[in-house]
């Protein structure tokens, strides 16, 4: 193993021993491709922090009841997933807070309906990304009102629906908004981001008297 504050390294019976399984059991994940493949190094097999990680995610699932099969649907989703890099943009201005999570974390969240599909969309419409055995959330603000609406009883699949929806439309505002003021002699992009917070306004104030018009309209 490598000294403390580095990446640790195990042997297959190291890791099955750390994680509290049997070395049968970690052959059996490792077959089904519950884990990732380990680094080669002559006939012998390293395992890192990383296995670990997934090891103690799958005990996790399955204390709350997921199955092999789901467990293994998940950790496909994840294997492939966004990288954190892509979701992030390098170099890209955020006002969002990104969040790391645990996937027995994001299920703490959302529960049963943390499944691979749904995964799988948030993946697709840029949510989620992937670091390493982390899962990583583009904006605390978003996941705090998708696990909100989840807790009301509104499915995350038709959340995450209404999300793809509502990226659209904020696209065409913020396109608008930069043509707005771009347009104008002599402004930089730097202006643009000055700006910004007077788009935003804009859009909260005008989404509030949308929902008083719907308010007012229903029976």
């Amino acid at each position: 193993m490598a000294e403390d504050g580095e990446r640790h390294e195990y042997r297959m019976e190291e890791l099955a021993e750390a994680a509290g399984i049997t070395v049968r059991t970690l052959r059996f994940y490792r077959e089904r491709k519950l884990i990732p493949p380990p680094r080669r190094e002559g006939r012998i097999a390293w395992y890192d922090d990383t296995h670990l990680a997934r090891l103690r995610t799958i005990a996790a699932l399955l204390e709350r009841g997921h199955t092999l099969s789901g467990i293994a649907e998940l950790a496909e989703a994840f294997d492939e997933g966004r990288d954190v890099g892509d979701l992030l943009g390098l170099g890209a201005p955020t006002e969002e807070v990104p969040v790391r999570l645990t996937p027995e974390e994001l299920a703490d969240h959302f529960g049963d309906q943390a499944t691979p599909e749904n995964l799988a969309a948030a993946l697709d419409l840029g949510y989620l990304g992937i670091d390493g055995g982390e899962i990583v959330h583009i904006s605390r603000r978003l996941l705090d009102v998708s696990a909100a609406l989840v807790r009301e009883g509104v499915p995350l699949a038709d959340v995450l629906c209404a999300g793809r929806r509502v990226r659209e439309h904020a696209e065409a505002l913020a396109v608008l908004f930069t043509d707005l003021v771009l347009a104008q002699p002599g402004r930089t992009p730097e202006d643009l981001a000055r700006l910004r917070p007077l788009a935003k306004s804009v859009a909260e104030a005008e989404l509030s008297l949308a929902l008083d018009r719907r308010l007012r309209e229903q029976p």
